[in-house]
């Protein structure tokens, strides 16, 4: 199986006997979801960070595998397909299913442009598998021709053919329950719409939200690490300072005493480090300017945080509106049942009166047959 061949890191550094065979063909940072498997409605993170994802090609086997490994764990290891499909689900998150490992893989990116290049890579694989599939079953059918197994005729004029169905008698009330059945399908396929619409919107907002919140810690321990910096470096700014306006007293002093001071080349060594220390403190500054810089970043993306959190909840009070939507809705199909049950008696009620008559009436024809023959 795929599975076993792939529990640790990297695939190409862990298992040296497949370099040759399986080489990286596109890879991409994104964080990486698996669908719950006992509601398959919400995501679960497979991995805490961003991890990379890779196509692999098999030369061999002619197959190409998505795998993503976190530390020692394989957490992705899919096997693409010709039917699979990658959907994108919102800007920066798209999803595709695996019926082998019988599961839904998530990938959220940091840009929407890495999502297009992952989503088109992903077309240029599958299709390629598709083509290797074709060639695979030509060259099948080229080394086994005896295999080609025409169908037989019966089977297609049955399947040309469809039996006619009577409109008289109880085939009629057969056919009126069958066309009941078809109207209650489609009723229940559109509530199965509904509830799959509401589960993919709350996916997608828990998959946005982790990915917020990640970014968040980052920028609030980015911020934190930055004013202890700040703190640090205007501590060591004011000693700066206090050294150079010691250095400059010393300065004055020595052209104040002329010969009796120290000699020319003490003056010029204190020049250079007062000059070394103002070169020191315009850095330091600069630094700080930058600090000051990134703190109203991270205010921008507390404000896009906040904004995020909003559309959430408005999506949850439409959620909450689609399941009433919902009640409402199999409210009126258990009517709907419970009104086509009644009349289904009523009919079965008046057949069977009606079948009393025609017993009547015939009854009533054979006594005027011996009257007229007598």
């Amino acid at each position: 199986m795929p599975n076993s061949r792939l529990s640790h890191s990297d695939p190409v550094s862990m298992f040296p006997l497949h370099r040759e065979r399986e080489q990286p063909i596109f890879s991409a940072r994104a964080h990486v979801f698996q669908i719950d498997p006992a509601t398959k409605r919400n995501w679960i993170p497979a991995s805490k960070h961003a991890v990379t994802v890779s196509f692999f090609y098999d030369a061999n086997r002619n197959v190409y595998r998505i795998i993503s490994v976190g530390g020692t764990k394989a957490i992705i290891n899919s096997t693409i397909s010709p039917n699979m499909s990658f959907t994108k689900t919102s800007q920066k998150f798209g999803q595709w299913a695996d019926s082998r490992a019988n599961t839904v893989y998530g990938l959220g990116f940091a840009t929407e442009q890495q999502l297009h290049q992952f989503s088109e890579r992903f077309n240029e694989v599958k299709e390629a598998a598709r083509l290797a599939r074709e060639k695979s079953q030509e060259k099948m059918e080229m080394n086994n021709p005896g295999l080609s197994i025409a169908a037989p005729q019966d089977m297609s004029d049955e399947l040309q053919s469809p039996p006619v169905m009577c409109t008289n008698g109880p085939e009629d009330k057969l056919f009126r329950s069958q066309s009941a059945d078809i109207t209650l399908n489609s009723e229940k396929e559109r509530i199965k719409k509904m509830l799959s619409e509401g589960s993919i919107c709350e996916m997608n907002l828990e998959a946005e939200l982790f990915t917020l919140q990640d970014s968040n810690a980052k920028l609030v321990a980015a911020l934190h690490e930055a004013n202890a910096n700040v703190e640090q470096w205007k501590k060591q700014l004011a000693a700066y300072q206090d050294e150079t306006e010691r250095l400059r007293e010393q300065v004055a002093d020595l052209e104040a005493h002329g010969g009796h001071g120290p000699s020319d080349m003490l003056k010029d060594e204190l020049t250079q480090s007062l000059e070394e220390l103002e070169a020191l403190l315009k850095a330091k500054d600069e630094e700080i300017r930058i600090l000051q810089a990134k703190k109203s970043d991270f205010h921008e993306m507390e404000q896009e945080r906040e904004e995020a959190i909003h559309r959430i909840q408005e999506l949850e009070m439409r959620n909450v509106e689609l399941e009433r939507r919902v009640q409402s809705a199999e409210q009126s199909l258990a009517n709907s049942l419970e009104e086509r049950d009644r009349i289904e008696s009523e009919v079965q009620r008046v057949i069977e009166i009606l079948d009393v008559k025609i017993f009547d009436l015939n009854d009533l024809r054979q006594s005027l047959v011996k009257l007229i023959d007598k």
